[in-house]
């Protein structure tokens, strides 16, 4: 397998792997990465919310709304004819 030179992160975090450092501190160095993405994905939701115009009434409508799709069930499947 062929690797490109690595980014700025992966340098980055090499330089952290060099110095020693606790279990708490690692923890806490996951619990950050963790608050970083999860902030990213809320700030793209409200993105596509304020897009579209979405509205906690939208929300409410497809909280409510059956959008599974609809199965035969395994007599209707087997009773179904196939086409060869």
């Amino acid at each position: 397998m062929m690797f490109s030179k690595m980014s700025n992160l992966q340098l980055e975090l090499l330089e952290l792997y060099n110095t020693p450092i606790s279990n708490e501190e690692l923890k806490d160095i996951k619990q950050l990465l963790s608050l970083y993405y999860a902030q990213k994905a809320i700030a793209a939701a409200d993105a596509v919310w304020e897009k579209q115009n979405l509205s906690n009434h939208v929300m409410e409508q497809w909280m409510n709304k059956k959008m599974r799709t609809p199965y035969l069930t395994q007599k209707a499947f087997l009773d179904k004819p196939t086409a060869i």
